[in-house]
């Protein structure tokens, strides 16, 4: 049988994951140092296990109602407001999801006709143009350089609209960058929207990871951008709950709707036992998130330091918990880069171009690992560097 001639055009078309190909790659290698995976190197905190634990322990194994239990969105919308200032109906503008890409994916699906385009900065999270062609829109990246510290501007932006813009990607605190959007540098992003009927998706699952005294601000927050933005959240990296795939979007009530349709349909509802132990991250998690973010602070310092020490130039990130460092340097490609430095000093980082063709020239490291973890792997590259340099 020729599945070629069978399986989806669309699905056939979709390039695997940049990222899950070098994390495949370690399959049985011995003594890998990896930095690769963005997951917080750190257990879900006691008291948030403790209470999805009670709610089996109590029964509750039910299907709650397509858009999550009421208390859980309830959370969420006290959560925006205290943290970022962002106020939302916990029973018409909030969905529960399946993870932060579900969202995504609700979100696309809901606004995206096709052909409609969707600007998308790049470098960024892998899944956001796949999903984009899954929707059957058009994504058109918009390259972010390092001169401009890998934000966007309102010069590129307006370079890139066109009658068919349906949708911008805001991808900030950044992945694989860590760049941030400060008040005024979304302020002149929505100077360039407020005029036209353009809708934002801004993912802000890194939004609890900023530092250096800067603090998150969501473009839904400023004047004349809630009407037009989805916002996208999760409990995977500010909480360490990966495992658990939470997520959620806030919007107003017309996208809500179609949001929340879609999920019904394609997902019924998130996990029961997950949003039980999201409750008790919301209401009482606060605590855990300022401490893991200061040890992902100094992860963020360490690495950055170590990296210019061995003479590999790098960005300072601002946010997330990834350094994007510029290995051009060394006269090869990033996979090449990547693929030597995992077979000859046994360390994993994920080439550049994963996170799109403007990649090329970087690499991206995680930071979300101990600092004895972290400084092992510092030692290995800089050996290996020492060795590109005779």
């Amino acid at each position: 049988m020729d599945y070629s001639k069978i399986l989806s055009a669309k699905s056939q078309s979709l390039k695997p994951s940049g990222i899950r190909k070098f994390f495949d790659m370690l399959g049985g290698m011995d003594d890998v140092v990896a930095l690769t995976v963005g997951q917080p190197d750190f257990v879900t905190p006691w008291h948030i296990r403790e209470a999805g634990i009670e709610s089996l322990e109590m029964g509750k194994t039910y299907y709650t109602s397509n858009s999550g239990l009421l208390e859980m969105r309830t959370e969420i919308s006290n959560y925006l407001k205290r943290r970022f200032d962002l106020s939302y109906d916990p029973e018409r503008e909030i969905v529960v999801t399946v993870g932060g890409s579900e969202a995504i994916d609700m979100t696309m699906r809901a606004l995206i006709d096709p052909g409609d385009e969707v600007i998308i900065p790049t470098p960024c999270f892998v899944c956001y143009e796949p999903l984009c062609r899954m929707a059957d829109g058009i994504p058109v990246s918009v390259v972010t350089e390092e001169k401009d510290n890998f934000k966007l501007t309102p010069e590129k932006l307006n370079a890139a609209i066109t009658p068919k813009t349906k949708l911008l990607i805001m991808p900030f605190p950044n992945n694989p960058t860590g760049a941030v959007m400060t008040y005024d540098d979304l302020e002149k992003i929505a100077e360039v929207l407020r005029d036209t009927d353009i809708m934002v998706l801004s993912d802000e699952i890194y939004a609890e990871m900023t530092y250096g005294g800067k603090k998150h601000v969501s473009i839904a927050s400023l004047p004349g951008m809630r009407e037009r933005t989805i916002v996208v959240n999760g409990f995977s990296k500010a909480y360490a709950m990966t495992g658990w795939r939470m997520g959620y979007t806030a919007a107003p009530a017309p996208v809500t709707e179609q949001i929340l349709k879609l999920h019904q349909f394609g997902i019924m509802c998130a996990p029961t036992t997950s949003q039980f132990a999201a409750i008790e991250a919301l209401k009482n998690g606060d605590d855990d998130i300022f401490k893991m973010t200061g040890e992902y602070d100094y992860g963020r310092r360490f690495l950055v330091n170590g990296l210019r020490k061995i003479g590999i130039p790098c960005f300072e990130p601002e946010g997330a918990f990834y350094v994007f460092p510029n290995i051009g340097v060394f006269g090869m490609s990033s996979e090449e880069f990547c693929e030597r430095l995992l077979y000859e000093a046994r360390v994993a980082i994920v080439p550049g171009t994963a996170f799109g063709e403007c990649g090329e020239g970087f690499a991206r490291i995680s930071y979300a690992y101990s600092l004895k973890h972290i400084a092992a792997a510092l030692e290995r590259i800089g050996n290996f560097v020492n060795t590109l340099k005779k």
